[in-house]
């Protein structure tokens, strides 16, 4: 059947509609490695303009280190270039599982099991290990990829309050007629920057026989005394049953995530997990660069407390300047804007002063908290960062923002 007339004039409307309320995204093309800063064709067919990038997930610095890109390009030599089929079938190579150990150790857990992404790891953990006799109690701020997760599995959803451990309490109570309950949170929250209380929670699944599950991506290398994640930061360390985590950020950029946990839950995805029994494996060249991302950051926290130092850096130069920001003790340090618009806007006007962050609004994030996410890396220098305020603080006073608060710029310029 031919394309739909009636159905292209409805979505081409939908886009126009977008395009309208300042919600359309838009993709700009960089022509660089990753890196603290990065040479950026924007818009399209534009000339390239080398921009300080303050949006990436590059926390570590790691996605384009020159003994990464040497390992990877030695797995793709000896490993081959992809393993055109699933894991069971024949998709298993010696360095898969030397990296599902490694990625063990490193988060001290029992058993590890790797997924073409994070986001098919969420897909598949809760349909693989929980039933219709079981219930999920998320955060209310999970990451969507968890909410999309949920959505596939047959048992019970329900919520808590943001980080409200009374809220969280209550919810366990109310379901001890259940099998099984498992608590469900970010580790840091990607959106705020903040981070789970997974102290408290853990106390609670102790007191109530609960399941911990904690999506560490954006902890995962960097957060905690070594860097091994928001469980060693809150002293929980091997108490978390099911971690899920990607090798997209911190841990070298590229791509692949994994299911981490008890040896039995592990073994139920590998077992019944749709994204991993239907996905090629990782490739090769991803694998080899990861397991030289371990070997550095086994050998030092160096880089780990760089960022540490850039992220305090940072938000002292924002609050400084009067910006409204989310507190937090991540790398992720949100500017409040509350308007789409403004957002985008603002991002634009960075972009032209030489600084790459970008504008998040609905669906992102709920309708009225638009803001630019700014997140730290241990390749920015000192003077990237004060490069940055400038141009913060000169964009902001553009739009007379700064040393205003929630009220006042939603006045100015609405939700």
């Amino acid at each position: 059947m031919a394309y739909s007339i009636k159905a292209r004039e409805k979505f081409q409307l939908d886009i126009k509609e977008l395009r309208d309320a300042g919600l359309f995204k838009e993709e700009r093309y960089i022509h660089a490695p990753q890196g603290a800063e990065i040479e950026v064709e924007y818009p399209s067919g534009a000339s390239l303009k080398k921009v300080i990038n303050m949006c990436a997930n590059n926390y570590l610095g790691l996605s384009s280190h020159p003994e990464v890109v040497k390992a990877a390009q030695e797995g793709l030599i000896h490993h081959g270039y992809g393993m055109s089929s699933v894991r069971f079938i024949c998709g298993t190579q010696d360095i898969h599982r030397q990296l599902e150990n490694r990625l063990t150790e490193f988060l001290g857990t029992e058993d590890t099991l790797l997924f073409p992404s994070c986001m098919d790891a969420n897909a598949g953990v809760f349909e693989a290990t929980l039933t219709d006799q079981d219930v999920m109690i998320a955060d209310r701020l999970v990451h969507a990829s968890i909410v999309d997760g949920m959505r596939l599995c047959k048992a019970m959803q329900d919520t808590f309050k943001h980080s409200d451990m009374g809220h969280l309490e209550e919810k366990l109570q109310e379901h001890q007629d259940k099998r099984y309950r498992m608590i469900i949170t970010d580790g840091v929250f990607s959106m705020d920057g903040d981070l789970a209380r997974l102290d408290k929670i853990v106390e609670l699944a102790e007191k109530y026989d609960a399941l911990v599950f904690v999506d560490d991506s954006h902890a995962s290398g960097f957060i905690g005394k070594t860097g091994r994640g928001t469980h060693e930061h809150c002293g929980v360390f091997g108490k978390i049953d099911v971690i899920t985590t990607t090798l997209g950020k911190a841990l070298g950029g590229a791509s692949g995530g994994c299911v981490s946990g008890r040896t039995e839950l592990v073994e139920m995805c590998r077992q019944r997990a749709r994204p991993y029994l239907f996905s090629n494996a990782v490739a090769p060249v991803i694998i080899s660069g990861a397991l030289k991302v371990f070997d550095l950051i086994f050998k030092s926290t160096e880089r780990r407390d760089k960022l540490e130092k850039n992220m305090l850096y940072w938000r002292q130069l924002l609050k400084d300047a009067g910006f409204d920001i989310k507190e937090g003790e991540s790398p992720i340090v949100p500017v409040m804007l509350y308007n789409a618009k403004l957002a985008q806007d603002i991002a634009r006007d960075l972009y032209d002063e030489g600084i790459y962050a970008v504008g998040f609004f609905f669906p992102v994030v709920p309708k009225g908290q638009a803001r630019i996410r700014t997140q730290l890396s241990a390749a920015h220098e000192k003077h990237h960062l004060d490069k940055a305020i400038e141009a913060f603080i000169k964009v902001g006073r553009k739009y007379n923002i700064i040393g205003k608060n929630k009220k006042e710029i939603i006045e100015m310029y609405g939700m």
